[in-house]
């Protein structure tokens, strides 16, 4: 097989073969996973660069490539009967894009991947103009683990000069590890918070009354939540945080 056709092969298939990519998406787990998928993906990489520094053409080849892995998302969610699995589905897509696709392009560094990248980035958001996704590498979200993810609650502490590893800051990471992804609708949750978290926040920033909207969602949410861990009340926490990402996904989610 040429290298073209392992390349369009490879980006058709990426994707949609990542299944549930919550359930490798742990602190223990991601980093072998990552590579694991990485790896794996390695002959479609080098397909993708030895064709993109030969062609003529090199923008119309990644055009062609970033095509296919969107085409393959579409023709996976019309498969979906139901709504409710079609919205599952988009998230992870999304989830799978945002943790594992373009941390394995970027992983790379060939002359191909950036834009590869950006085409990619570019393609998905004209199918999907609902998504928020940002290519980030492997090295940043694997720290996330240690840092970030708590979109809300970082933006929160930042606006208060807190430190990334506060006191508030680690107990809700904890108790978001330790207690909410073990719970039956526990990874669910941790989806749906992360496909609509940072499109909140970004949206909330850029407000002028940012540092006012922060404050409300410490006094109403955030100071609460710690208090029911700290007293032992892990499930009032939980119905708390749910009850927050809803009026926040409401208020500030859908704004253009």
């Amino acid at each position: 097989m040429n290298n073209y056709l392992v390349a369009l092969e490879g980006m058709k298939t990426l994707l949609v073969e990542i299944e549930s990519p919550l359930e490798g998406f742990k602190k223990k787990q991601y980093p072998d996973h990552f590579h694991f998928l990485y790896e794996k993906s390695i002959p479609m990489l080098d397909a993708i660069e030895a064709v993109y520094t030969s062609v003529i053409e090199p923008e119309a080849f990644l055009d062609n490539m970033a095509s296919a892995m969107v085409e393959s998302a579409l023709e996976k969610l019309e498969n979906c009967k139901k709504r409710s699995q079609k919205e599952n589905l988009m998230m992870d897509l999304n989830m799978s894009m945002a943790i594992y696709v373009f941390p394995i392009l970027l992983e790379y560094k060939g002359k191909s991947t950036q834009p590869l990248v950006d085409k990619l980035l570019a393609k998905w958001k004209e199918a999907f103009p609902k998504s928020n996704l940002q290519a980030a590498k492997y090295e940043y979200i694997e720290q996330g683990f240690h840092k970030k993810f708590c979109y809300i609650t970082t933006a929160v502490c930042e606006t208060f000069h807190k430190p990334d590893n506060c006191y508030e800051l680690t107990l809700l990471r904890n108790y978001r590890d330790d207690y909410l992804a073990n719970q039956p609708d526990g990874e669910e949750l941790i989806r749906a918070y992360y496909d609509m978290a940072p499109t909140i926040v970004k949206h909330i920033s850029q407000r002028r009354d940012a540092g006012q909207i922060y404050a409300q969602i410490w006094e109403e949410y955030l100071s609460p939540c710690i208090s029911m861990i700290e007293e032992g009340d892990p499930q009032g926490c939980q119905n708390l945080y749910i009850k927050m990402v809803e009026t926040l996904k409401e208020s500030y989610f859908y704004l253009s």
